[in-house]
Parts: C-alpha cells; sequence; structure tokens
C-alpha cells in the first residue's frame, strides 16, 4: 500500500486529486458559460471528441484495476490511454466552445489533473507491482499478458458510460447553443 505520509508531494496530489470532481464541475459550468459554438465548431470538436472518447472506451475495455498491470489493448503501446484520451476530448470541447478563455481554462484543468493523476498512479502501481510494472514501463511486458480481449462489459464496470454520456450530454447543450446563436436575431 502506498505510504501518502512517507511523500509529502504524493500526499499533496492525493488530495488534489480527490478534489478533482468538484473542481471539474465549477471548470465544466465556467465553459458552459463562455462557449460560443457554431455548427463549425461543434462539428470539428465533436470528431475530436469522439476519438478522445474512443480511445478512453478502448482503454477502459482492457483495464483491470488494482489487480494487475494491464498490458492488452492500447495499454500495449501508451501507458496512461484514459488520459491522453481525456486531452483528446480537452482539445475536442476547447474547439467546441470557441472560445480562447475556455481552452485555457478546460486545457489549463485538464493538463494540471492529469499531470497530478499520472504521478499518483506511477507511484501506486510502482509499489503494488515492483518488477512487473517496471518491466512494463521498459516495454518488456510478457506477450500474454498483452492478449486479452476487448469486453464491453469490463468498459462498463469501470464506469466508462459515465464518460459517454458526459460526451452526449456536453454536445447536445452545445448543439442548443449553437442553435440559439443562429436564430437570435442580431443585436
Amino acid at each position: 500500500m502506498l505510504d501518502l505520509d512517507r511523500d509529502h508531494g504524493l500526499r499533496r496530489l492525493f488530495n488534489l486529486a480527490r478534489r478533482r470532481v468538484g473542481m471539474g464541475f465549477v471548470v465544466a459550468a465556467v465553459a458552459f458559460a463562455l462557449a460560443t459554438p457554431t455548427w463549425t465548431t461543434l462539428a470539428a470538436g465533436t470528431a475530436i471528441a469522439l476519438a478522445g472518447e474512443v480511445l478512453r472506451l478502448w482503454a477502459a475495455g482492457h483495464l483491470v484495476k488494482g489487480r494487475e498491470v494491464t498490458t492488452s489493448g492500447p495499454y500495449r503501446w501508451m501507458q496512461h490511454p484514459l488520459y491522453v484520451g481525456s486531452g483528446i476530448l480537452g482539445v475536442g470541447f476547447s474547439v467546441i466552445a470557441a472560445n480562447w478563455v475556455v481552452a485555457v481554462v478546460v486545457l489549463g484543468y485538464v493538463g494540471v489533473m492529469t499531470a497530478a493523476a499520472i504521478r499518483l498512479e506511477t507511484a501506486t502501481l510502482r509499489d503494488a507491482f515492483g518488477e512487473d510494472y517496471a518491466r512494463y514501463v521498459a516495454g518488456e511486458a510478457a506477450p500474454a499478458a498483452g492478449a486479452r480481449r476487448f469486453s464491453l462489459r469490463r468498459a462498463i464496470g469501470n464506469r466508462e458510460h459515465h464518460a459517454v454520456a458526459g460526451l452526449l450530454g456536453t454536445v447536445a447543450v452545445m448543439a442548443i447553443k449553437a442553435w440559439l446563436a443562429a436564430v437570435a436575431p442580431p443585436a
């Protein structure tokens, strides 16, 4: 078990990570309020965000949290595909929003939270799985370990359907904002 009292830096990251959901709602509220989507930015940003969610879904369908070092699916090629997918989602949302303040706020939040999560997760995996994790990081994972097939049940167990619902809700809200802007009389 990771000893957070031994490393004050990790303790701070853990405390930050515990606040990420609440902070995420504040960031989302600001972003939705300031967003000025158009049909063009909605189409382009949604395509980008979908790519991020597809990567997240693929990763979640392979991930077995806390029991192993997952090496199948996208974990064969990258160490943190869920976070990479989240970053791509953030870029997509920033494109949809068509507002530079939103882009700075969203990408700043995603960048800070992702960096904190990766550092904390790396320490946790190193502590829990030692040499297995070190081999994975070095690209020396056992080939049989990477043979698992994608499982939608596993993705749902990892609650990825929440991210899918969030993406669909975001696109719906932004489509309504784009439509309202398009039909509003000129000022």
